[in-house]
């Protein structure tokens, strides 16, 4: 540990680097690609902050009538597109009487024009899709399709998309290319061409690829564009209006207020009660908070005001965790250890009592997360992801930062880890 003297200053180093991001995002370029990860001032709010969109959804072919079974499997495919978005705080409805689908969301992080047909097409094409012959013919429809993904190809470095389909899918794409051998099956969104791959042999398994030397961007777009369209039925969205915020900006502005109020509060009593423990606390929970947010806005995951309590309930866990590894050096320093023997024992003691105590809450969480909807998944996933950051930062780098700080001959003292004796 002695080659490790002055990690405590590298790590610190790392949290403001972290911090600046989380806060401020940040842009940046490799070869002609732009990249950027947001910070907090671009962060998604849910509609209880920010307010939304609701859009009503119906069949676009008006002699089509769809079923209730054709409506809940576009509704379940909206729900998986607003999912891989990171968009949870939504609401779903489903009108089998009047055949609509109502579909309300949060505004986008960068919405600043406030267009309903802007943020709609944020959910996807709504157009049905199709593989057809050269005459024209619907061989298979996309509903057939589970999945479609971008793949690397590395022998001629080039991209080509994974096509997987179900059952009735499969049988039926055996048999359009056994007798397309050698012509092109084209793909289609409503009435426009997409793609037109060749046909080289019969496909069976469910399984085919589409080749043509794409690009990671081409690849993804025609990806994205089978995905989208694997609706039992072409939609429209022509009613459609903005929500207004629930609790408002006025709620939000409170929430992180109090949680300032609580992260200062329990700074300072970190401080003057544990010493240089509590010091190095801050860090931890600073680490904690900067992590939180960062895995709340670069994947632009929505954040509700009970996403917000999340947060700060993870605090109180980040609290907790220091406050029983601290106390368990001051008891091994108390019993005669040295300083650098007390804080090794004292974080293997306890290790066991933290996690337990983590452990049951990040079964809570996934469990929301699983089951729950709307503010109860933004919920369970700040919740998750400050049990996770707690036994980063309030386990390991807390004993990294003060393993290093203890290597100093003046931080040597038992007294500044809440020892009332010296040690023989």
């Amino acid at each position: 540990m002695r080659n490790n003297k002055y990690i405590f200053f590298v790590l610190v180093a790392v949290i403001v680097l972290l911090g600046y991001v989380a806060f401020n995002g940040i842009e940046f370029a490799i070869g002609d690609k732009e990249y950027e990860i947001k910070g907090m001032d671009k962060m998604r709010y849910g509609i209880d902050i920010r307010g939304g969109i609701e859009a009503i959804y119906e069949s676009k072919d008006p002699d089509i009538v769809p079923t209730e079974a054709q409506l809940d499997s576009a509704r379940a495919i909206i729900e998986t597109r607003l999912d891989l978005k990171n968009i949870t705080d939504r609401e779903i409805t489903v009108d089998v009487d009047n055949a609509l689908i109502i579909v309300r969301f949060p505004w986008s992080s960068t919405e600043i024009a406030f267009d309903p047909q802007k943020a709609i097409a944020e959910i996807g094409q709504t157009a049905l899709l199709t593989f057809r012959s050269p005459e024209g013919e619907v061989l298979l429809k996309g509903d057939t399709v589970v999945s479609s993904k971008p793949e690397y190809n590395p022998e001629d470095r080039s991209y080509h998309i994974a096509l997987e389909f179900n059952d009735e899918g499969a049988n039926q794409f055996e048999q359009a290319t056994r007798s397309l051998v050698g012509k092109n099956m084209s793909i289609f969104m409503d009435e426009d061409e997409i793609s037109s791959p060749r046909v080289n042999e019969a496909i069976a398994g469910g399984k085919a690829i589409i080749t043509g030397k794409f690009t990671v961007e081409e690849a993804k777009r025609l990806s994205d564009q089978i995905s989208s369209g694997a609706l039992p039925f072409s939609l429209k969205s022509e009613n459609n209006s903005t929500i207004s915020p629930t609790l408002g900006r006025s709620a939000l502005d409170v929430m992180i207020n109090a949680a300032i109020l609580a992260f200062i509060l329990v700074c300072l009593f970190m401080l003057l009660y544990y010493r240089l423990p509590g010091f190095v606390a801050i860090f931890a929970l600073s680490l904690q908070v900067i992590g939180q947010l960062l895995a709340l806005s670069v994947p632009q995951f929505t954040l509700t005001l009970p996403g917000i309590a999340a947060v700060i309930l993870s605090i109180g866990l980040g609290v907790d965790a220091n406050i029983i590894s601290t106390e368990r050096i001051k008891e091994e320093i108390r019993d005669g250890k040295s300083v650098g023997a007390g804080i090794d024992a004292g974080f293997h003691k306890a290790f066991s009592a933290v996690f337990d105590g983590n452990i049951t809450v990040a079964i809570v969480a996934i469990i929301l997360m699983k089951f729950g909807s709307g503010t109860m998944i933004s919920f369970g996933y700040s919740l998750l992801t400050g049990v996770i950051l707690n036994f980063l930062a309030g386990v390991t780098v807390s004993r990294l930062m003060i393993r290093s700080l203890s290597q100093f001959d003046a931080l040597k003292k038992p007294v500044l880890y809440g020892a009332r004796r010296e040690t023989k």
